[in-house]
């Protein structure tokens, strides 16, 4: 109330002179709007009204009542706990907030508005209708619309179901789709009934269209990774990009020419980006299925792995780059781009940043597609494997250089005790180390940055007064080798479809590479053969579903298989098979870690990074994260894996959770890196933040799911804030 007194006594003023009194009576009026909207928490910056704050996807908010001054005075203001915490759940969910509601989603994926200063709920609505909710479902935020009847709407996803909520009453909105929902499976071009098709990462909303990517499988058969535009009111399909192009579209000679009719992927799974003024929507895609092996799939494969610029009305294709030609190494474009505005050579330039997991930020002009910083087409490898033809050459931009290290050498392994650098050593020398690009093969070779990055999916925040992105990025090498995959039996047995299915991230053993791909043993313990059919079928969490399976002698198979162990076969139906069988797998998802767990390289294992795009430079760089049972040994500063990303505020101050193992949300000094302020969370806030002010006091709020690699699953949110002002 204190920044209208100078206008109250200004208007005052002027009654007493006796002159224009109806500016008296019309500044009231407008004192009381503003006010009331302070009270409610609108108005044009307070808000997060949407995934990494809005379109933009700048992570960036102009609040400054925290600042570096006095962020060391944060303390909790509300905690909520979504009640729905499972073992092994997760919460990813950046929330949103408009007008004093904060809208989230649970472990379980119930969908929540909270009174964003207190915490406490206002409504939920839960998708399952009360039912276990199966395997690890995630999800990153929802999308909020101010239109519709009813004072907006909430768009999320469950699993093949995109649904539209009143966000007054958290009901399905009248008029979309069947009773509130659509299928995405549904307006592909192509059968996806038994295939898996969802949604983790929110759309845009450009007038009246939810413009929308997807997550499918990753191994064949999969669905195809089209990018759609739907009707915000009744849920109709406007327009549809082909990811993987069909006859006579920009694109289709770079695939065989039956490709589009069984390759599943290319998908925009990370998020979009929308620069509303031009009008364009700017996706980035992921892999081709599969991703490790594609001896069905010769061609460089556009739109996989390709930032697209799109308009948003029509989907026509502006303009695109493919940072990945060939794909066989998992190098999905990550994060949802980030549109910036920077200053080179005299000029000030709109331009599109994105970030890869090898820890590279290629930066294009909006417009046109032209790159800002030189980018270099370089001679690679093609001695692929049988049946393979890698790519000749692949891009990379010149500046600014990478964040991440690119080859794991003998000088990086670690050190952490003598008898850690001579296991590292010994395993390192029985595996090749060729950097980027290095063709996948049966002698297991080192990525580096590995299948997480390097940056991931939290994505990158920008400052425009500084020209500073902020990103940050694991250090953790993995292990990729390919292994023969069995042939599809007349009469399956149960081991033999586990291999053809399952081996390529649960191992030929069941051992998994946990907790990201848990071990498979014991599952007669957690599930009956009811829900773990189920499952198989439809996917849950980053597994994909094999509804080619059937209901017959496939499915039955390994069924028995998973539950007691044995190896027996069933005639009946084998379940289809892909349309070009593969001959190749990858063999799990191992990471290159020593005999206690560790990464076997020295730190930092992860990091958060500041790069200056107005010079194509890294200004600094700090470890990210700690072990906090090798901080009781005096090894500090170690870094660790990351999930989440970071916001920044006007008051100069970056935050970020994300760290794995030590259940922090810390705040950093935008300029230098400099730690100000660590809070500690019930658990690992695997998440991004939002800030926002409602009621004249600024909060900082996280999802605190965990979950990752090992580490504890919880379920609450918690918003911290200064002290109140007494």
């Amino acid at each position: 109330m204190t920044r209208l007194l100078p206008g109250l006594l200004f208007l005052v003023k002027m009654v007493r002179m006796r002159r224009y009194l109806s500016i008296l009576i019309a500044g009231l009026f407008t004192v009381g709007l503003v006010w009331l909207r302070q009270g409610n928490g609108a108005g044009e910056g307070r808000d997060w009204a949407g995934y990494g704050g809005g379109g933009e996807n700048r992570r960036y908010s102009p609040l400054t009542q925290i600042d570096r001054g006095n962020v060391g005075g944060l303390q909790v203001a509300w905690t909520y706990d979504t009640g729905d915490v499972f073992e092994g759940s997760e919460m990813q969910c950046n929330p949103v907030v408009v007008e004093g509601v904060l809208y989230g989603t649970s472990p379980k994926m119930r969908v929540f508005a909270l009174d964003a200063a207190t915490g406490v709920e206002r409504w939920s609505f839960d998708p399952t209708v009360g039912n276990k909710a199966p395997g690890r479902p995630r999800n990153r935020g929802v999308t909020y619309w101010p239109g519709g009847a009813g004072g907006g709407r909430i768009y999320f996803a469950y699993r093949n179901w995109l649904y539209s909520l009143e966000a007054r009453t958290g009901r399905p909105a009248a008029g979309f789709g069947d009773g509130g929902r659509i299928d995405l499976r549904e307006g592909l071009g192509r059968e996806a009934r038994d295939l898996s098709v969802g949604l983790t990462t929110p759309g845009v909303i450009y007038r009246d269209l939810l413009i929308i990517g997807s997550i499918v499988s990753e191994t064949l058969p999969a669905a195809p990774g089209h990018i759609r535009a739907f009707d915000l009111r009744t849920g109709q399909q406007r327009w549809i990009f082909h990811t993987i192009p069909q006859p006579g579209e920009f694109g289709y000679e770079t695939w065989p020419k039956e490709a589009y009719k069984y390759i599943g992927g290319a998908n925009n799974w990370s998020g979009l980006a929308l620069d509303e003024k031009r009008g364009l929507v700017f996706a980035p895609t992921g892999s081709a299925t599969y991703d490790f092996y594609g001896a069905n799939r010769h061609g460089d494969n556009l739109f996989a792995n390709t930032l697209l610029c799109l308009e948003a009305a029509t989907g026509k294709r502006r303009w695109h780059f493919q940072v990945v030609r060939h794909d066989l190494w998992d190098r999905d474009l990550p994060m949802a781009p980030t549109l910036v505005r920077l200053r080179r050579d005299g000029r000030v330039i709109d331009a599109v940043a994105q970030v890869t997991k090898s820890g590279h930020v290629f930066v294009f002009e909006r417009e046109t597609g032209r790159p800002v910083f030189p980018i270099e087409y370089r001679k690679v490898s093609t001695a692929g494997i049988d049946g393979e033809r890698p790519a000749e050459t692949q891009p990379l931009p010149l500046l600014p250089p990478p964040i991440s290290r690119q080859l794991v050498t003998e000088e990086i392994l670690t050190r952490r005790t003598p008898e850690a650098h001579e296991w590292a050593l010994k395993r390192f020398r029985e595996m090749r180390s060729l950097g980027q690009f290095d063709p996948p093969g049966l002698r297991e070779s080192l990525v580096m940055p590995g299948f997480d990055g390097g940056p991931g999916w939290g994505g990158a925040a920008f400052d425009e007064k500084s020209g500073m992105l902020y990103v940050n990025s694991n250090e953790i090498p993995c292990i990729l080798k390919l292994v023969e995959r069995p042939k599809a039996a007349a009469v399956p047995s149960g081991r033999g479809v586990y291999l053809r299915s399952c081996a390529s991230c649960h191992g030929a053993d069941l051992s998994g590479s946990p907790p990201e791909f848990p071990a498979l043993r014991g599952l007669s313990r957690k599930y009956e053969e009811s829900d773990l059919r189920a499952m198989i079928a439809s996917g849950s969490g980053r597994m994909p579903g094999f509804g080619n399976l059937g209901g017959g002698g496939a499915m039955q198979a390994l069924l028995r298989y998973l539950l007691t162990g044995e190896d027996r076969s069933y005639s009946g139906p084998a379940g289809a098979p892909s349309p070009i069988e593969l001959k190749y797998a990858m063999d799990g998802y191992p990471r290159f870690l020593d005999a206690d767990g560790y990464p076997a390289i020295t730190p930092p294992w992860g990091t958060l990074n500041a790069i200056d795009l107005n010079r194509g430079t890294i200004a600094w760089q700090v470890p990210l994260g700690e072990h906090p049972e090798l901080v009781a040994k005096g090894i500090r500063d170690t870094g660790s894996w990351n999930y989440g990303g970071p916001i920044l505020t006007a008051g100069g101050v970056l935050f970020i959770g994300a760290t794995n193992y030590d259940r922090k949300l810390r705040a950093f000094d935008m300029r230098d890196g400099r730690l100000l302020w660590e809070g500690s969370l019930p658990a690992s806030g695997n998440a991004t933040p939002s800030t926002y002010e409602v009621r004249g006091r600024q909060f900082v709020v996280i999802a605190a799911g965990g979950g990752k690699r090992g580490g504890e699953s919880g379920g609450k949110y918690v918003a911290f804030a200064l002290p109140p002002a007494r």
